[in-house]
């Protein structure tokens, strides 16, 4: 009884601060175990040194999106998704939500900015530069720059190819310019 009172504390930890203690057996461990052994040991090295890379991306990404939508929130517009993005990247979106519904599949969000791509999420910025400039950046011209380097090392980590070792060094500096340019 005891085990499964401490049991129920753990589950309410890692529930409140969004930790994995490690104690569970879950169904993407059932997988792995079923699984990523049949793969050869030099591909599973290789991922897992790529999977430090695609963390960093994610939680990059995810701030910029979610930095956009602070700053559009606080303009107080309603209707920010309509007024303030760019009708191509409104497009691109739309056609993305699209095709996942026809696919049948679980909407990855509800939120049309979820269906951006990295790019364009550097012309929803240049588009609203008046909002951004001199408040979340220091410069446009290194905004771009910044971008621009970041999704060219993106798409290797986004499509399952090994990041070289210069290309590792550039992916640093660029996060570390990232975060020198945002004031």
């Amino acid at each position: 009884m005891t085990n499964m009172l401490l049991e129920a504390d753990l589950d309410l930890i890692e529930k409140k601060y969004q930790v994995d203690l490690g104690r569970g057996t879950d169904k993407a461990s059932q997988i792995e175990d079923a699984y990523y052994p049949q793969f050869d040991a030099a591909l599973r090295i290789e991922a897992h040194s790529m999977a430090k890379h695609y963390e960093v991306f994610y939680c990059l990404e995810k701030s910029i999106r979610q930095l956009i939508v602070d700053v559009f929130e606080g303009t107080e517009d309603p209707n920010w998704w309509e007024n303030l993005v760019p009708e191509v990247v409104r497009i691109n979106a739309k056609k993305s939500i699209k095709r996942e519904k026809e696919a049948a599949v679980t909407p990855r969000s509800s939120d049309p900015i979820d269906y951006t791509t990295f790019g364009e999420l550097g012309e929803i910025i240049k588009a609203n530069w008046s909002l951004f400039g001199g408040v979340v950046f220091n410069d446009q011209k290194a905004m771009e720059k910044v971008m621009f380097a970041l999704n060219s090392l993106r798409n290797p980590i986004a499509h399952c190819s090994l990041l070289a070792e210069d290309e590792v060094l550039r992916l640093e500096l660029a996060l570390r310019d990232w975060f020198r340019i945002t004031s």
